[in-house]
């Protein structure tokens, strides 16, 4: 799967419900979801760290169909590659 793919079906799913809430708000629930990650990641649960992390790419792609910035691009841009 590449992350073209996916930041457009984020984008199908969730970018209106983004808009509404605003970037900053969208933003918010980006570092909760930072903060549900660390306490995964303290518990050692290899189920719950793998659903956190995924929760903070897709808020963090939710963060970049807001402002416009293809993520791929810019890992690219990002680490050359």
């Amino acid at each position: 799967m590449e992350v073209k793919y996916i930041q457009e079906k984020l984008k199908e799913l969730y970018f209106e419900k983004d808009s509404e809430r605003g970037l900053y708000a969208t933003f918010t629930w980006l570092v909760e979801e930072v903060g549900e990650l660390a306490e995964a990641l303290l518990s050692k649960d290899k189920n719950s760290i793998e659903e956190e992390l995924a929760d903070v790419i897709a808020w963090a792609i939710s963060v970049a169909n807001l402002t416009g910035i293809d993520v791929e691009e810019a890992l690219r841009k990002k680490y050359k590659i």
